[in-house]
């Protein structure tokens, strides 16, 4: 066994081997893998082993794709059999909410050149004749859909590994993980010890146990899950071809052909949690006894849709354990805090995603960046507020709502709430409807009544006209904003200045009380993140960024060495904040304030420390609304005082509390992007409007990335779209993100944020075209059918900003 290595891959099923595999893909042939069983065990032996396409994530999508294309290459490749089955899979709709979610997932599949469309009653019917098509509103056909063996492929991804050099070795656990001075590790074995640079966390069922060992909690939790195969159905024998597989998620089971009879899986809303202390260690190809009582519905379902199902007798019972994070969706990339640990946890579609994860996860170690952006992913998305008691009620969510539609800016109540500011209550005593961010309740609007709950859907929901309500408020006289959950820093120090400048893109400001706003620059040159950077005193600067990729950016501070005396620190849980914005918010803030806020002396992007009826604020003016407006941020403590006291003094305006929702709306009119929306680690600053602001004469955090980015012509462009009204209200539907755009019938780019334009009186959206420009007539596909939208050339909203800066 090697006592060196680039990386230790732990954990022998599907995920670590294909890490395992990609790793030597892309060139890393020091690579070892241990596996304290035999490959397989856990939950990857057991597996249903389906393959799907389409994924309502765009990238997920794009992942998803590349593993169902990778399993004959790699048989190919290795010799190793992957039991691959590919008679396509039919997507049922039962609802209309599901019509629109496969048409949305078509128009995908079409700009991405992937294989999936609608197709006929009848068609399906001569594709698979067993299934009973009443009811069905439209069908959509995946050629490519089908299933694998979950042995086969996990051997042929470690078949695959040997072959370019990596070592793996079965019932060898690891015992310890250490990290060194440093920064690389030992990992210890029964069999020996191996220094790493790398610690690959792919644990499978174990994950929480493996992190354990490095100081981590996960959270993670196992899940019992149950499929059953039938005895064979003369049907289904007497065909000459293997049937395609059923997605009728509205149903809320899967299907599809096993040997000649038929499997069929569920996920029922009486789940159960299994192993919520910790995986066993002796766990390994074991299964729970059958208990089939628990997905009886979901089976009645299977046989209303299928018959056959009803009348055969069942072969075997497959009732397994999974592991689960809160939302489904895997812990994935390195953990932030610490230096060449990586985690690859709680994976759900394993056998959909395995190519793609592990390509990501080798992309992002040699590399130091995937080609996609994985935020949906990233372990970093969760921190110490997802408890064991919040995991746990996420899990159970998940797990019951498997197959139910994720609708656009849906948020569930499930573990919440998880952190909450000291003016929580107060606010949803005036109506306010939460959000979750980064674990925070934030409100998103506010309602006539206290206990209001949105309702969810493709098109406008009960949000829609208050929304409205908040939007002309703030623009006709003021509104108050909560931002507290933005992400806030504070760097101090003689060395503060040139930190930032070391960090961030822009030029850090010269004169106390002047701001500027500042792109953070990706490993592969594209937008990591945007910031608001304040200097408060010679030494000391305020930093303000976005709350949920506070963990995130942790890599990229992390990346640069304070000088000495000089501090970062989080300000975040310490400090809260409110915008009060729109034409009479001056009036409204004077009455609080000895201190002038006239233009001439309080000017655009200027900050001061002013005293609002008692309170300590730091007030900056800028407002992501587009509108006159002003940041104020106070300490914890004060946060309820300052709360009451802006309200108070907005009824004298006719001012009051304005949501995140309408937040959206009126950034949107102002065609501002928005981090992990507009800007993101895979387009370049010139491709978002942000090639202004990086300073190439200053050296920076991924400056050579960055020149390299900008020397490359724009791939595709930021635009502004206008929706056709009549199209928009015939469909009662605005563009959300993520909705296709075609330009004569061709695939031009992407929405990436959508939303009515309540002031400006038009249905907008945020997107990246490429081959089209200002004046150009598109198509978006908002609910998956083409919504004729023209490309503006200047924002509908105060284009030229002289609001902002009255």
């Amino acid at each position: 066994m090697r006592t060196e290595a680039k990386a230790v891959v732990i954990g022998g099923g599907v995920i670590g081997c294909s890490i395992l595999y990609h790793l030597t893909k892309l060139g890393w042939s020091d690579v070892v893998l241990l596996e304290r069983d035999e490959l397989t065990s856990g939950s990857t032996w057991h597996a249903a082993a389906n393959i799907h396409g389409l994924h309502d994530s765009t990238n997920i999508s794009r992942i998803q794709h590349y593993t169902m294309t990778l399993y004959k290459e790699l048989e190919a490749e290795t010799g190793q059999g992957c039991g691959v089955f590919q008679p396509g899979s039919l997507y049922l709709a039962q609802t209309e909410a599901r019509e629109h979610q496969l048409r949305l997932q078509a128009a995908k599949a079409k700009l991405y050149g992937m294989n999936f469309y609608e197709i006929s009653i009848a068609e399906a019917q001569e594709l698979n004749p067993l299934v009973n098509y009443d009811g069905i509103r439209c069908v959509m056909y995946e050629p490519d859909g089908g299933n694998v063996d979950p042995s086969g492929v996990t051997q042929a991804y470690a078949t695959g590994a040997r072959q370019r050099g990596a070592e793996i070795h079965r019932f060898t656990p690891v015992t310890a993980t250490e990290q060194q001075k440093d920064g690389s590790w030992i990992v210890k074995t029964p069999k020996g010890d191996i220094r790493t640079d790398w610690v690959v966390n792919a644990a499978g069922l174990w994950g929480r146990e493996v992190a354990k060992l490095a100081g981590l909690d996960l959270p993670l939790q196992p899940t019992e899950h149950q499929y059953f195969v039938t005895e064979t159905i003369k049907e289904v024998a007497d065909m000459d071809r293997r049937l395609p597989s059923v997605s009728d998620r509205d149903g809320e089971y899967y299907l599809r052909q096993e040997g000649n009879g038929l499997l069929v899986g569920a996920y029922e809303k009486n789940m159960k949690f299994w192993a919520e202390e910790g995986t066993p260690l002796d766990f390994a190809h074991d299964l729970f006894p059958d208990d089939l009582e628990r997905i009886e519905e979901n089976m009645m379902n299977a046989i209303e849709r299928l018959p056959l199902v009803g009348e055969a007798g069942i072969k075997r019972v497959i009732n397994g354990p999974m592991i689960w994070s809160p939302d489904s969706n895997v812990l994935f990339g390195p953990v932030p805090e610490m230096q060449g640990y990586f985690c690859c946890n709680g994976i759900i579609p394993g056998f959909s995603q395995s190519g793609g994860m592990g390509l990501m996860a080798a992309q992002w170690m040699i590399e130091g960046e995937t080609q996609y952006d994985m935020f949906a992913w990233d372990v970093a998305r969760f921190d110490d507020w997802a408890t064991k008691e919040f995991t746990k009620a996420r899990v159970q969510d998940q797990y019951a709502h498997r197959f139910a539609i994720h609708f656009p800016n849906e948020e569930r109540s499930a573990g919440r709430p998880a952190r909450t500011r000291p003016i929580y209550e107060m606010q949803r005593e005036m109506g306010a409807v939460f959000g979750l961010n980064a674990g925070w309740e934030h409100p998103l609007w506010f309602a006539d009544q206290p206990g209001t709950e949105d309702t969810n859907g493709f098109t406008r929901q009960n949000w829609w006209a208050p929304v409205g309500a908040e939007c002309k408020m703030l623009r006709e006289r003021a509104g108050i904003i909560d931002i507290s959950n933005f992400a806030k820093y504070i760097c101090k120090g003689p060395g503060a200045e040139d930190w930032l400048n070391a960090v961030f893109a822009n030029t850090m400001p010269k004169s106390v009380g002047r701001s500027c706003l500042t792109p953070l620059i990706s490993k592969r040159g594209g937008i990591a993140g945007d910031f608001t950077v304040t200097r408060t005193a010679e030494d000391e600067f305020w930093i303000i960024g976005s709350g949920m990729a506070e963990r995130y950016h942790k890599r990229f501070f992390g990346a640069v060495p304070l000088p000495a005396g000089t501090s970062f620190e989080s300000r975040t849980q310490e400090v809260c904040g409110f915008n009060v914005a729109g034409p009479r918010s001056r009036e409204m803030l004077q009455r609080m304030t000895n201190e002038s806020l006239a233009t001439e002396d309080f000017p655009f992007m200027r900050s001061k420390r002013l005293m609002l009826d008692g309170i300590n604020v730091s007030a900056l003016r800028v407002s992501f609304t587009g509108d006159l407006g002003w940041e104020l941020h106070c300490a914890t403590e004060d946060q309820q005082k300052l709360y009451m006291t802006l309200i108070e003094a907005g009824r004298d305006v006719g001012a009051g509390p304005v949501g995140g929702r309408a937040l959206m709306s009126m950034r949107i009119e102002k065609g501002y992007g928005s981090w992990s929306r507009e800007y993101s680690p895979e387009y370049f600053p010139q491709e978002v409007g942000l090639d202004r602001l990086c300073k190439m004469q200053k050296d920076f955090l991924n400056k050579a990335a960055a020149e390299a980015a900008l020397a490359t012509p724009a791939r595709e462009e930021l635009v502004l779209l206008h929706l056709n009204e009549t199209d928009v209200s015939a469909s009662n539907a605005d563009a959300t993100g993520g909705e296709p755009i075609f330009k004569d019938g061709v695939g031009i780019g992407r929405v990436t944020s959508g939303t009515y334009g309540y002031t400006v009186g038009m249905s907008l959206a945020l997107g990246y075209v490429k081959g089209a420009k200002a004046g150009d007539e598109v198509e978006v596909m908002v609910l998956g059918r083409p919504h004729k939208a023209v490309i503006l050339s200047e924002p509908p909203f105060d284009p030229k900003g002289d609001r902002l800066r009255a």
